[in-house]
């Protein structure tokens, strides 16, 4: 199990490292002319020069990229170029932001799944129909069309909730999840579509099993097997499949913050793009590329636990 778990945290560092040199290079590369764009169309050619000598933007780029990564290394992210903040204050107090809406998001998917899921695999009949056709139409509509439709229903209309702002969870409680409440249904509804669709082909796929026949002519409840045998043997693919969804959710979670005007790191990652804010932009890759680093291993995990050939191979 020990390595097991060594492996994979080897992979996940292997795979951080990739992404961030990646991303590193590509912006850097693509960047054009940095320093014109920080000081300005109007600036003269000798403080462009002076801007991009201050920056260390007139060094090669492999010297530049080996400054990043020993002060990333550290927790230095750097500094923005337009407001003068620390990249890693900045991410690091949008990133619970993010992650509240992503994992909200997540868990109701999860639990929501599984439950319809399991009555649509057990009844069959009308039962599953009505799941499927639910769940391939709230696959098919776009999020942020639902996230649209939730603002003019409850918040414009009925008032039940704020439209945009957040309220931190350590301020307040009640008005924390006010305003994360509406964002985490309009993810999570996309999620469910896409979930149960897996879970109830695992579960058939399941109850056909010889097993199942075996514990039953034991003497063994129906509703037991199902939920102690049947829904274990399904969950390997549930969980890879709840793990795909979570990191499609982090490039969803951008345009649900936009629209309910949250601090996450999706706001500060299309205001970095706009701006040309490299530093910042990198500071949300390496948060995010960590994010699903952790979420893999901790699939991974889980996968191994329920699953013993998982570890072997």
């Amino acid at each position: 199990m020990y390595r097991f778990v060594l492996r994979r945290l080897l992979s996940g560092v292997l795979l951080l490292f990739v992404i961030t040199t990646v991303a590193y290079l590509l912006l850097y590369a693509g960047g054009g002319d940095i320093a014109r764009r920080i000081v300005g169309p109007t600036a003269s050619q000798a403080q462009v020069t002076l801007k991009a000598s201050q920056l260390g933007l007139d060094r090669p780029l492999v010297v530049q990229y080996w400054d990043w990564v020993t002060h990333a290394l550290t927790g230095d992210l750097g500094r923005s170029w337009f407001n003068g903040q620390l990249v890693a204050t900045g991410v690091t107090s949008r990133v619970s932001v993010t992650l509240s809406l992503v994992l909200g998001a997540t868990i109701i998917a999860a639990v929501i799944s599984v439950v319809i899921a399991v009555l649509a695999a057990v009844r069959r009949g009308w039962v599953d129909r009505v799941v499927q056709f639910v769940g391939v139409l709230g696959f098919a509509i776009p999020g942020f069309l639902i996230a649209l439709g939730l603002v003019s229903l409850f918040a414009l209309n009925l008032k039940w909730f704020k439209a945009t702002g957040y309220v931190p969870i350590t301020t307040s409680f009640g008005g924390w999840a006010a305003t994360v409440t509406l964002p985490i249904i309009a993810l999570s509804i996309g999620c469910v579509a896409s979930v149960v669709q897996q879970v109830r082909g695992s579960l058939i796929d399941a109850l056909r099993q010889d097993y199942v026949r075996t514990l039953r002519a034991r003497g063994l409840s129906f509703n037991r097997v199902v939920y102690r045998h049947v829904l274990r043997n399904a969950g390997g693919p549930a969980l890879a499949v709840l793990a795909v969804q979570f990191i499609g959710l982090l490039g969803g979670a951008v345009i649900v913050e936009q629209i309910f005007a949250l601090p996450g790191l999706g706001q500060i990652a299309v205001a970095a793009t706009s701006q040309g804010d490299i530093p910042v932009v990198m500071g949300v890759v390496v948060a995010t590329a960590a994010i699903v680093v952790i979420v893999n291993l901790i699939i991974d995990l889980a996968q191994g636990w329920l699953n013993p050939k998982v570890r072997l191979s």
